[in-house]
């Protein structure tokens, strides 16, 4: 599992800005391939440090720099896809096509919870189609290999379809960069179990073709409410902090609000004109 996570971090981090080149949701801002690269490539960074003895301290290490890692609105939600996987691999030394589907599942469930306003046609719509194929794949052959490969096959359709569900996504005639980037990341994985040579270099890139980049022309701008894209870690005070007022809050001065938490700390991301206020108010939390 440590293996995987490297290459899907050596793999995005090759990727990251034919990714950018797809960024028109939420915000035309063309980030969310160096985001992703960076958040998990900050998980990367603490794994090497490291030898985790099973997959359970090896998610948790993983999951833990991801949270305290994640950039914009696409890290937050990649933190909380693994966040999932974590948890559910609580408990167990190994992993085999069973667990994996499963952690699957709840890393989707931990990503669904924590985004205030879920959009489908986006990363969220992708990851829940493949964890959904996984669970399945699983019933049929329990093998990590095969249930990754059939998660990601589905993955890709869905992925395909993203252009057709959001009507940001169909102006810019693109599907959704972060779908595309978690996509990039389970290839990187199933690659690594499958044996092959970890990527080297991201400099001798293709330039991306005009279809596989947005009509960024088409965007109107001027329909973006907020300037500030506010992202912030609190230490909690306790394990039990309630943060649905938080988060109620949060959601009535701004939009894109995602919260991702551990049991130590929680990392907010959301687009405000005032962060200023969201962070005094995080304050009462931590």
């Amino acid at each position: 599992l440590k293996g995987m996570v490297l290459f899907g971090a050596a793999s995005i981090s090759l990727e990251k800005q034919s990714i950018n080149d797809l960024n028109v949701f939420p915000v035309p801002d063309g980030d969310t391939g160096t985001n992703m690269s960076l958040t998990i490539g900050n998980a990367a960074a603490e794994l090497r440090k490291k030898a985790p003895a099973t997959v359970e301290e090896t998610a948790k290490i993983t999951a833990s720099a991801l949270l305290r890692g994640a950039r914009g609105n696409s890290g937050v939600i990649l933190s909380l896809l693994f966040r999932g996987i974590s948890r559910s691999l609580k408990g167990q030394a190994a992993m085999d096509g069973v667990s994996l589907a499963n952690a699957l599942q709840e890393g989707v469930a931990a990503a669904y919870s924590a985004v205030m306003k879920p959009a489908e046609g986006t990363v969220l719509t992708v990851s829940r189609l493949a964890a959904k194929r996984a669970v399945e794949a699983a019933t049929e052959h329990n093998c990590a290999e095969y249930v990754l490969q059939a998660a990601i096959e589905e993955g890709q359709l869905a992925l395909a379809d993203t252009v057709n569900q959001n009507p940001v996504l169909k102006k810019a005639g693109v599907v959704d960069a972060g779908g595309k980037g978690f996509l990039v990341i389970l290839s990187g994985m199933l690659s690594c179990l499958r044996g092959e040579p970890m990527p080297e270099g991201a400099e001798d890139q293709p330039a991306a073709s005009i279809q596989d980049k947005a009509d960024f022309e088409s965007i109107d701008t001027e329909s973006i409410t907020f300037a500030f894209d506010t992202v912030y870690i609190v230490r909690k005070k306790s394990e039990t902090v309630d943060l649905a007022p938080l988060r109620a809050y949060l959601d009535s001065i701004g939009d894109s609000l995602v919260i991702g938490e551990d049991d130590e700390s929680f990392k907010v991301h959301v687009h405000t004109n005032i962060p200023g206020e969201a962070l005094t108010e995080s304050q009462k939390y931590g």
